[in-house]
């Protein structure tokens, strides 16, 4: 598919920069919504991300954090191109495309009580551009680099436009001493660009340490210096949605407590998916999907 316009040009040899975000946060008119939601959404559309404490409750979280363990042992998952794992331990990572792979993470990506928050971001019907479950093992947990999701998305998938959101469900408790996920408030309004060179099958490197498609210093220290680091802490059960060009990345996890955690991107059926625009090949579907056929909630 031919590419729109590259609004928001990276890895294209010029060097590092920041342009302003040109696209809206909040897609739906804020006072229209529910009082309940509205207040969220405007601390989204301010700072990028929005927290709800234990949205799920403990019985739900159970039943999930089992089937992440029974995949987890899973012998015939292990090998399969969707499971990555830590580039040291061998360790399970994170398993890719799990809405199509699991009928009780299926339903979890389709749960009301997040389309709801979804639908009132995006604005529009929402299809999966990417789910996975992410496991940060205790004591061998690694660290991933500060980044922007859009600008890997943009780049490396064809994503067009910022009218995509990500929702991490904790499946165990978030401290802030076992490698929760970082936020840099704000920072959404502002797209990073990067240097480098895109090469072909990127992922298969990136997906355990990102080396293409991270911020300078000096601009970690400017995004930083505006409004600060928070970090996703909670219960299990709870989530945080974020901004796909919100500035995000985790610490290693040193201590004895695991982390892990359902992630869903969601993206507009009106922001579908063209060429990459770094003009390689587009990433596996298990990674960027092209099944733009959008999703229904499920009570």
């Amino acid at each position: 598919m031919r590419n729109t316009e590259d609004l928001y040009p990276s890895r294209i040899g010029t060097g590092r920069g920041i342009i302003e975000r040109i696209d809206p946060v909040i897609y739906t008119d804020i006072q229209h919504q529910p009082e309940d939601l509205s207040g969220k959404l405007k601390f989204f559309e301010e700072n990028g991300y929005v927290i709800f404490d234990q949205l799920f409750l403990p019985e739900e979280v159970s039943r999930y954090h089992a089937e992440l363990e029974r995949l987890l042992a899973d012998d015939a998952l292990k090998n399969r191109d969707e499971t990555i794992r830590e580039p040291a331990s061998n360790e399970i990572r994170s398993i890719f495309s799990v809405h199509t792979l699991n009928a009780l993470f299926t339903s979890l990506s389709r749960d009301k009580r997040i389309l709801d928050v979804v639908e009132a971001i995006i604005g529009s019907k929402v299809y999966i551009h990417q789910s996975r479950l992410n496991f940060k093992p205790g004591f061998e947990g690694k660290e991933f680099y500060w980044h922007s999701d859009f600008e890997t998305w943009h780049v490396e998938d064809g994503m067009p436009r910022m009218r995509a959101v990500s929702c991490s469900i904790a499946l165990s408790d978030n401290y802030v001493f076992n490698g929760s996920l970082m936020v840099i408030p704000g920072s959404h309004r502002y797209y990073v660009t990067c240097e480098g060179t895109t090469p072909e099958e990127h992922y298969k490197q990136s997906l355990k340490k990102q080396e293409y498609g991270t911020p300078d210093r000096q601009t970690l220290e400017w995004l930083v210096e505006r409004n600060g680091i928070e970090v996703f802490t909670g219960r299990a059960g709870s989530v945080i949605f974020f901004d796909c060009n919100t500035m995000h990345g985790s610490n290693g996890n040193i201590t004895p407590l695991s982390r892990s955690n359902a992630f869903f991107v969601y993206n507009s059926i009106e922001n579908t998916l063209t060429d990459p625009y770094a003009g390689i090949a587009p990433r596996p579907e298990y990674i960027a999907s092209r099944n733009f056929e959008p999703i229904a909630p499920q009570v």
